[in-house]
């Protein structure tokens, strides 16, 4: 005997989950690509920046993240819109930050050995 629900019988709070999820689809759809992968991106960029500000900075995860922006901003160039040179810019300074914080790694390492 089939035990799933027919669309008759699912509960309020299901509907109510599916009704949500499918409005905001429908607003994810009207929005341009462009805006979201932008958005995606600067998550990206947090992610990086949150893994360098880590105590003690975690270096690899850092770097994941900051290829991960790399390979979509260099990837996409101009498609990504007005914002794609803010994105060059930040990608620039993330980096900077890692190489800075990576010296400052390799500098005290002989210190604590």
């Amino acid at each position: 005997m089939n035990q799933d629900p027919t669309p008759h019988e699912i509960d309020p709070e299901s509907e109510e989950a599916l009704a949500a999820l499918a409005e905001t689809r429908q607003r994810i759809a009207e929005v341009p690509a462009n805006i979201v992968v932008v958005n995606h991106v600067m998550g990206l960029y947090e992610l990086a920046a949150i893994h360098l500000s880590a105590e003690p900075p975690r270096l690899e995860e850092a770097a994941l993240a900051i290829d991960a922006v790399a390979c979509i901003v260099e990837g996409l160039g101009a498609r990504l819109g007005e914002e794609y040179k803010t994105l060059q810019d930040a990608l620039g300074n993330i980096r900077l930050a890692f190489v800075q914080i990576k010296g400052v790694i390799d500098n005290a390492a002989p210190l604590i050995n």
